[in-house]
């Protein structure tokens, strides 16, 4: 009943041919096989095939080259009215149309945008709370008294050098603005949102839980069982040939642990992975190195202004080479998840899915955080002192963090990556790149074209109009939700883990995401391939990693906050040592006095503007030089490293109590929900019921028979239905009557019709095509 039309020949050597079971034999064979509409479970009839060999199916010739692609066709209809109600962005501001979605593109798409509409709505209140919080600071920060400290001429606080020899003494006034901007996120708000933000995040992963099972229940997949998964085309090749090889030689059955399974391989595979983490690590530590060096050599500038920017320009100059740095890697390291996923072999394509995850999250998601991690837990840590510094390649002091702390470094670097990634992403990745492809493969389709022979036919095919088997085969191939879903979590993880020191992040977000769906859904509808249909009940293993964020991110928001901002110690200070119970004073009793004269030879300044200096300051606490025990570490140190260990616990306590609190009251289905299932069960028990009493009673002469309304799922076919084609994409749509398949070969000219799919096939002769 399969029908194979030759749809076009292309001069270029690409042909289409359409497979495809038209709707009424689909409802004939339904009528003849007496087909009935379930209404209790039954056993499936499975069919086994003997030899594996012997199955032939699409993905094995995609995988053997016989086809170069198979897709299915959009309908132009369809598109038009996605475009209307979601491709546009004019309807920003309206809902997504899920159902539309999910009937063109199937519910794993769906799932998809219906996820992202969810996670998008749900950073509104976040967004506004941080856009308070950074209200907050604006009108406060004139009256912080550390700011006004630091700004003050008058203290006449000299700072000790940045770097060896060509550093000079410098007064701490001159990052008075640092101080301003710094307290515009660091300050007592900060730690309120950081909170709010844990119990925002298990509100979205409970909210979106409950919006699942809806649309669950509304599409149908409760009941949704898993099938028996289909073996990858190059997993069976590979084991094949190894069982030929190895039964040749033994004449021995083997199993399929000692043919894939291999230890050594594993241990390459993790040196691999380890030299990846390498390469990671060290791309952050040669940024560091850049700025320490490039200080040193702006700091021989004698241009007084140069040198009281040097600082700042150093700072951005590289936070910019952090970002280039994480967006090459990120493509490198996504092509590599690919290759050592391959190189495993997995069974299915569902273990190849999850391997494939797993790998990218790692790598891309170490990629990105590890400079944010070096700024937030390590920059300055491991400088040393005075006198007593640390020292790279010999002569370079380690870097260390401004006056004002490290928070608004950390600040600046996490909007930089997320902000630029973001742009990059969406402007190149997304929508220049698929432009270029397509542009590429019109142009070398032309060229096809010119360069055959002038014959009869070829020029009947040149005059033949562009149909949409030939509209759809220049667009870019669909490369599943993965990526998708891995640029979302990335930003879920810019989001979450260090929302304490960038209370902005959700509003970037937000604004992002908006036009994110948007940019998506145009190039879903224009862009790319029409993609299978494929059911699936929930986002999988993204929702196990979405949990797991969200947990780390209060251990990652507790360190920021105790180690990288200054809330702890300016606490500590103003409950344990300050006089009157305020901030006055705060910042001389944050910095540590060192003596010049105890510079080593060769480290003081070589020239200094700034005579008579006996003393210099640099943030530590320690003892004074003229303490007997010298430069070690003070008691307040002690008392601040004891509060910011408490603040910690009790932060990650607090924050974890309240989430799983929240957790517990949600319930995971609505309570609406709830009570139409109970009310779809009964009635289903009741109708199971009259069933089995109606031949009990009909053999009494107590009734008369009656006809029952079946009840029916949306995937089976109604006998009522048979003469209509379906609107939904069950079964019944992405699986009969929509496989109208394309057959890209040689030979014919054909005008698709519905829904049809397409498969590409490069250089076999008609009568050598597979039916």
């Amino acid at each position: 009943y399969l029908e194979v039309c030759v749809l076009a020949h292309g001069s270029n050597g690409i042909g289409f041919i359409r497979l495809h079971i038209p709707w009424p034999i689909l409802s004939r064979e339904a009528e003849l096989q007496k087909i009935k509409v379930a209404v209790k479970k039954v056993r499936r009839l499975i069919v086994i095939c003997a030899s594996s060999s012997l199955i032939l199916c699409i993905n094995s010739l995609l995988a053997r080259g016989v086809y170069v692609s198979a897709f299915p066709l959009h309908d132009v209809s369809r598109t038009k009215l996605l475009h209307e109600e979601w491709a546009n962005y004019g309807v920003m501001h309206k809902y997504q149309p899920v159902d539309l979605i999910r009937k063109y593109f199937g519910e794993q798409i769906g799932l998809y945008f219906a996820w992202l509409g969810v996670y998008t709505q749900l950073l509104i209140p976040p967004s506004v709370l941080g856009f308070i919080v950074f209200l907050y600071g604006i009108f406060t920060v004139d009256t912080n008294v550390p700011s006004q400290e630091t700004c003050n001429d008058n203290l006449n606080i000299t700072m000790c050098p940045l770097c060896d020899g060509v550093c000079d003494y410098w007064r701490l006034s001159s990052v008075c603005s640092l101080a301003r901007t710094s307290y515009l996120f660091d300050n007592g708000a900060t730690v309120l949102f950081a909170i709010f933000m844990s119990l925002w995040a298990a509100c979205f992963l409970e909210h979106w839980k409950r919006r699942q099972m809806c649309l669950k229940h509304t599409w149908d997949l409760t009941s949704l069982e898993d099938e028996e998964e289909e073996l990858r085309p190059e997993y069976e090749e590979t084991l094949q040939e190894k069982k030929d090889k190895l039964k040749a030689k033994s004449k021995k059955k083997v199993s399929y642990r000692s043919l894939i399974v291999s230890y050594p391989f594993k241990v390459v595979q993790m040196c691999l992975l380890c030299v990846q983490i390498f390469v990671t690590f060290s791309a952050v530590f040669g940024v560091a190195v850049y700025r320490i060096c490039m200080l040193s050599v702006w700091s021989m500038n004698p241009d007084p202004e140069a040198k009281a920017s040097v600082r700042m320009t150093v700072t951005t100059t590289g936070i910019i080479l952090n970002m280039l740095v994480v967006l090459v890697l990120e493509e490198v390291y996504g092509a590599i998840a690919v290759w050592l996923t391959e190189l495993e072999l997995p069974k299915t394509k569902e273990e190849f899915e999850e391997r494939l995850i797993f790998k990218s999250f790692f790598l891309k998601s170490m990629n990105a955080f590890a400079p944010i991690f070096y700024v937030a837990f390590f920059k300055g840590r491991f400088a040393g002192r005075p006198g007593d510094y640390v020292y790279v390649f010999g002569d370079y002091r380690m870097e260390e963090c401004a006056p004002p702390g490290c928070l608004i470094e950390l600040c600046i670097q996490l909007s930089m990556i997320m902000l630029g990634k973001q742009l990059i992403q969406n402007n190149v990745f997304e929508v220049l790149i698929p432009k270029l492809k397509k542009m590429y493969r019109t142009i070398q389709e032309q060229k096809g074209k010119k360069r055959a022979a002038e014959d009869e036919e070829n020029e009947i095919e040149e005059r033949r109009p562009k149909q949409q088997f030939d509209k759809d085969f220049t667009l870019e191939p669909f490369e599943g939700v993965t990526p998708e879903y891995m640029e979302m979590i990335i930003q879920y993880g810019f989001v979450s883990l260090f929302v304490a020191s960038f209370p902005l992040a959700p509003a970037f977000a937000l604004l992002n995401n908006v036009i994110e769906i948007r940019l998506d859904a145009a190039k879903f509808v224009t862009e790319i391939r029409r993609p299978d249909a494929v059911r699936c009940k929930d986002i999988g293993i993204w929702y196990n990693i979405l949990c797991g964020i969200s947990k780390f991110s209060v251990i990652t928001n507790a360190f920021v906050i105790s180690f990288t901002s200054e809330f702890v110690p300016r606490m500590v200070y103003q409950y344990m040592y300050s006089v009157n119970g305020t901030m006055n004073g705060y910042t001389e009793h944050s910095l540590s006095y060192f003596n010049v004269s105890n510079f080593p030879p060769g480290t003081a300044p070589n020239t200094t503007l700034i005579s008579g200096v006996s003393m210099c300051r640099y943030k530590d606490y320690r003892d004074p030089p003229w303490a007997p025990d010298a430069y070690t570490f003070s008691k307040q140190y002690w008392s601040v490293l004891a509060a910011k260990l408490a603040f910690v616990i009790f932060f990650q306590n607090l924050a974890m109590f309240l989430s799983m609190l929240v957790a517990w009251m949600i319930p995971d289905v609505p309570r609406s929900l709830r009570e139409q299932l109970k009310k779809e069960n009964m009635m289903l028990m009741e109708f199971l019921l009259n069933q089995d009493q109606e031949p009990f009673a009909k053999s009494h002469g107590l009734l008369r028979p009656a006809t029952a309304q079946p009840l029916h799922q949306p995937h089976q076919v109604p006998a009522d239905r048979h003469t209509r084609p379906p609107d939904s994409p069950g079964v019944s749509d992405i699986g009969l009557a929509q496989p109208i398949l394309s057959l890209a070969h040689a030979g014919g000219t054909f005008t698709p019709t519905s829904a049809t799919v397409s498969v590409a096939q490069l250089g076999v002769p008609a009568a050598q095509s597979p039916q």
